[in-house]
């Protein structure tokens, strides 16, 4: 199916591993030029050089404001023009809500937080001037968060606020926003919570998977390449009508409305 996506120009964040790797790989399938942005330089190379079409690395710590500006100023100058951002990098540190440290909550919003609405501020002059469009990867922890996953959760549910935000701005700017919400995903950042399950309870590994299955609720882990085919549709014409949607890819773990 054709996207309609050739030519456009993107910014993918935490680009060099996981659902942003496979997020930029797509859009560049789809004839996109892509500026993907992470604080790995060797694995952006290798990205670069894994793509169809032409993908400028960009190494960038955007929990610096610094790192931010350099980022959207790259894009600017290797294509004139934005098209789509894709906000995905960051993490958050789980653990008991007692435990986490003042540290951890700074370090969770600093990233991804603060990262998203800094990116989203300075790219919105071009994305406005392309009617634009954004896609923010975000998490189901910010509709069900869990005690294990305090900062993410209240990181997420802060990000589909802002999302909303930014969309009722994009009504009157022409900037389409949206976000996703991967569940388990299976990437390099799900095997040592695996790891950690099979550890806690005394399980080979392939149990440990069966049962964490089990307590998602759902019948198997997702694919990288399954959030990324989503992003490209978020940002693609087909998808015009599309404004402050949230939507989940969870295999149907999450059940609230």
């Amino acid at each position: 199916m054709d996207l309609g996506l050739s030519g456009k120009a993107a910014i993918v964040t935490g680009a060099s591993r996981g659902i942003g790797r496979a997020i930029a790989l797509e859009l560049a399938r789809e004839g996109c030029d892509v500026l993907a942005a992470a604080r790995s330089g060797q694995l952006l190379q290798e990205l670069a050089a894994a793509a169809e079409r032409r993908i400028v690395p960009c190494i960038a710590d955007l929990r610096d404001p610094d790192g931010v500006a350099r980022t959207v100023a790259a894009a600017q100058q290797a294509f004139g023009r934005l098209d789509i951002l894709v906000n995905n990098a960051g993490a958050t540190k789980r653990g008991d809500v007692f435990a986490l440290s003042e540290d951890d909550w700074r370090d969770g919003f600093a990233l991804k937080f603060f990262g998203y609405v800094r990116l989203t501020r300075a790219a919105w002059p071009l994305l406005k001037a392309a009617h634009g469009t954004i896609v923010n990867i975000v998490g189901i922890g910010g509709r069900t968060p869990g005690a294990e996953f305090a900062i993410g959760g209240s990181v997420n549910a802060a990000l589909l606020a802002f999302t909303k935000t930014m969309a009722e701005i994009g009504i009157r700017d022409g900037v389409r926003v949206n976000a996703i919400n991967p569940g388990a995903i299976e990437t390099d950042r799900l095997l040592p919570r695996i790891k950690r399950y099979a550890e806690t309870h005394g399980l080979p590994l392939d149990e440990a998977r069966r049962r964490l299955l089990q307590e998602f609720g759902v019948a198997r882990f997702g694919g990288a390449d399954e959030i990324a085919a989503a992003v490209a549709f978020l940002a693609s014409p087909r998808a015009d009508y599309v404004q402050g949607g949230l939507v989940d890819i969870d295999g149907g773990a999450t059940r609230t409305l």
